[in-house]
């Protein structure tokens, strides 16, 4: 067999470069990434349907994972969890604007002493976070204290993380 003088280092042919070689398509064949001569016993045309099979095979697999891939990836859209209608701030100002037992039931001080404690919070330097303010964040303290509820009930009661209330 005579090799062709065209060298191949590519894994895949481009059919047109066989056939502007100068050979007969139906007489060659790429073996270890050289066109050879064959015999007639298996024409040009089985090898490259075969081949246009097998990278059609390859392309559709290749999509199937991408696709696999980009659906596990994929993120559901988040469901809000504290979404009553009172909020932690709402709460307080119906606690410090309502029947003045029901502040001392539910944070165990009456209303002018919870008033102290913000006053002198502040005095110390304590001020407002950035979305709750310092009124709510003494209300949890004292609310955590007074019932030793874990974390995640008392932030359902002031519609907060975990996080918020922990600090």
């Amino acid at each position: 067999m005579a090799e062709h003088p065209l060298d191949i280092d590519e894994e895949f042919v481009e059919w047109d470069t066989i056939v502007d070689c100068g050979q007969d398509v139906d007489k060659v064949e790429v073996i270890d990434g050289e066109i050879k001569e064959i015999d007639d016993t298996y024409p040009m045309t089985q090898f490259r349907s075969r081949f246009k099979l097998q990278f059609e095979a390859l392309y559709a697999i290749s999509v199937t994972i991408i696709e696999a891939i980009a659906l596990a990836t994929q993120r559901a859209e988040p469901i809000p969890y504290h979404t009553s209608i009172l909020s932690g701030e709402g709460w307080m100002l119906e606690l410090l604007n309502g029947h003045p037992e029901r502040i001392r039931t539910e944070l165990g001080v009456h209303k002018h002493v919870f008033k102290i404690l913000v006053d002198e919070l502040q005095r110390h330097g304590f001020n407002h976070s950035k979305h709750v303010t310092l009124e709510e964040q003494l209300g949890i303290f004292l609310y955590t204290a007074v019932t030793g509820l874990t974390i995640r009930h008392v932030g359902e009661r002031f519609q907060r993380s975990n996080g918020t209330i922990s600090k």
